[in-house]
């Protein structure tokens, strides 16, 4: 693990796996530490990569202003790590709510940007709603003998007022979230509670208000190569959701994993791993 220093004089913790070019990863969560993203299926034979826990998860250090955890303010650590790892430009990826950060990165920094890379992005940060036809993807899956616990407990978290009232249905909710809900899937979902920082996933989005006209006009004059991974089956975003937001990007390739839920380099490490090797190659 390694620490730098952010603008505010909180100390912020990422570790680095892999060989390769760097890759800088944003993870999601909201509030969750880097650890959840693995090896990003494998992709850590072909780039190094940067991973950063967000402040007040992980190593990292709680803030003393519980308001920078939220998402725009984040901005300032990204640009910070940037400065640390002296890199002139990044290769950006974001997961989930990480995927919004990105955004927000890529229309503040354009300059600092060489790619951006969006996995099964949220798009809150620019106004875009992320559960287009959410319906028919879960009843989709009515044959999985864990379907009914897991409508169940959906209702319970798209209804809770907070995270913490979500809390107690996540894992029961959890299988809709993957694409295969298989040991691994398990595994994963299960170690969730202990790498989530709750102050930190109640703060990203709160007071947080897009303006959405500005962030889509700028993310539109980004001539940089994005790539837009969606999961078929995945909820938040629906591939549906990712099409639409699409047409935010001048240079975007679009991809939706067969089979695949919010955690694509679990279900297939390799369709993963080959999609995104194959846009970083060419981006150069």
């Amino acid at each position: 693990m390694e620490f730098f220093t952010s603008y505010d004089g909180t100390t912020l913790a990422f570790r680095t796996l892999g060989d390769g070019p760097p890759l800088l990863c944003l993870p999601g969560g909201p509030g969750r530490a880097a650890e959840y993203l693995g090896d990003l299926g494998g992709l850590s034979a072909h780039r190094t990569l940067i991973l950063p826990d967000t402040r007040g998860t992980g190593a990292s250090a709680i803030p003393a202003d519980p308001a920078t955890y939220r998402v725009d303010r984040l901005v300032a650590d990204v640009e910070a790590l940037r400065r640390h790892l002296g890199l002139d430009r990044v290769d950006l990826l974001g997961h989930s709510a990480g995927g919004s950060l990105a955004m927000l990165y890529a229309a503040a920094h354009p300059d600092r940007l060489n790619s951006l890379t969006l996995v099964t992005p949220s798009f809150a940060a620019v106004g875009l709603p992320s559960d287009t036809g959410v319906d028919e993807v879960i009843a989709a899956r009515a044959a999985e003998p864990w379907h009914a616990g897991a409508v169940a407990a959906h209702r319970h978290m798209t209804t809770a007022n907070s995270f913490a009232e979500a809390a107690p249905y996540r894992l029961a909710f959890e299988p809709l979230m993957y694409g295969r809900w298989d040991d691994a899937a398990r595994a994963h979902a299960a170690a969730d509670p202990a790498q989530r920082a709750l102050p930190v996933s109640e703060h990203y989005y709160q007071g947080y208000t897009p303006d959405a006209g500005e962030l889509r006009r700028r993310l539109g004059a980004l001539h940089r190569p994005t790539l837009l991974l969606a999961g078929e089956v995945d909820l938040w975003p629906t591939a549906g959701a990712a099409a639409d937001a699409a047409s935010l990007f001048a240079e975007v390739t679009l991809a939706v994993q067969p089979g695949a839920g919010h955690y694509p380099w679990l279900d297939d490490p390799q369709a993963f791993t080959a999609v995104l090797e194959g846009f970083l190659s060419a981006v150069g």
